[in-house]
């Protein structure tokens, strides 16, 4: 196929996208995807900046470069879905005796819905351009935020999360790569200049420098992959933060160009704008499970969460709250007795 047709092609997919909900979509052609990408994850990982996420080491030598996933691969088409909040995600920080929930999981799990839609836009391609195509949201081992700078959507900011002009710091990422050489956008620049908000906001110092982050002191991390206890030093900082953190997303100044959500499956539920903290110490397994059907909090396990509301609840300085950490003092599982003990002993 042409240069020409195969541009004519990526327009009609690029408006399908645009009718599908999708914010953001350029293409980069996969040999402009330079081995500092793969210098950067290594560094990152030898210095054991990943913590417990083994799969990281495990898939090192494949993420490095999307053609060591799939040695067929010519171009990656990559698309950003808004996902921006309709209100200030960090209001709820001060409420102590509520939960502060990262926006992204305010709403329904992203992976499902933008997967049937690239799936769909993949069928375009392929048909159209010609080639293989292959689908991808966030769970292989690519490194979409380089690709999605390369292809124009935006910059990996100083927080190492992806920036854009025009939706700020709300961007969900999906990549299809294509077997086939299409006509590729010109990458995006560097905008953050001498403004280091993202760092200096951070409850955890969780920057080692500007585009430096180690993910064993990162909230999210911590909250979400972390499995253990987390270190006393680090517990009073989560605050009421049981899952995630968006203290670095928010406070970047290009959000001020940021747009809500259009989506309504990504809009914020109401019970988890800001849910109160006894009400969520309160839910058996089989609740959290259908609390939390359709949600990606559920993916971490009643445990794991319940270990993250005995932290908030310590942090809380709400006497009130005493005897729900109190009421699993006694827990079968360690982690989560610990941090109840912990947190009744924050409130004696």
């Amino acid at each position: 196929m042409t240069p020409k047709r195969k541009t004519s092609s990526l327009n009609l997919v690029k408006k399908r996208a645009r009718a599908l909900g999708f914010s953001s979509f350029g293409v980069v052609d996969l040999e402009t995807f330079g081995a500092q990408y793969g210098n950067w994850l290594g560094e990152f990982i030898d210095k054991n900046h990943h913590g417990t996420m083994s799969w990281m080491d495990d898939t090192r030598e494949r993420r490095s470069h999307p053609q060591n996933m799939w040695d067929g691969a010519r171009s990656a088409i990559v698309l950003g879905f808004n996902y921006g909040p309709d209100s200030d995600p960090l209001l709820t920080l001060g409420q102590t005796d509520k939960a502060t929930i990262s926006v992204y999981a305010r709403g329904r799990d992203y992976h499902a819905m933008i997967k049937g839609k690239l799936k769909e836009l993949a069928a375009l391609i392929a048909r159209d351009a010609g080639g293989d195509v292959k689908v991808f949201v966030d769970t292989a081992p690519l490194m979409e935020k380089p690709l999605a700078g390369l292809a124009g959507l935006g910059w990996q900011g100083k927080h190492t999360n992806l920036v854009s002009r025009e939706f700020g710091s709300w961007l969900f990422l999906g990549v299809i790569l294509s077997s086939e050489i299409l006509p590729a956008n010109e990458p995006e620049t560097d905008h953050c200049g001498n403004c280091q908000d993202c760092l200096d906001i951070c409850p955890t110092d969780a920057f080692t420098a500007a585009y430096k982050l180690d993910a064993r002191r990162c909230i999210s991390y911590l909250t979400i992959e972390h499995k253990g206890p987390v270190d006393i030093e680090l517990r009073a900082k989560l605050g009421n933060r049981i899952y995630g953190c968006d203290d670095c997303l928010a406070v970047c100044p290009w959000n001020k160009f940021a747009q809500s959500a259009s989506e309504a499956k990504l809009q914020a539920r109401d019970d988890l704008r800001a849910p109160d903290l006894a009400t969520l110490a309160a839910l058996t397994q089989a609740e959290f499970k259908t609390h939390f059907s359709g949600s990606p909090i559920k993916r971490i396990g009643w445990a794991r969460f319940m270990r993250n509301v005995m932290y908030a609840i310590g942090n809380s300085e709400r006497a009130e709250l005493k005897h729900v950490a109190q009421n699993y003092c006694n827990a079968q599982d360690d982690v989560l007795r610990d941090a109840a003990q912990w947190a009744a002993g924050q409130l004696s």
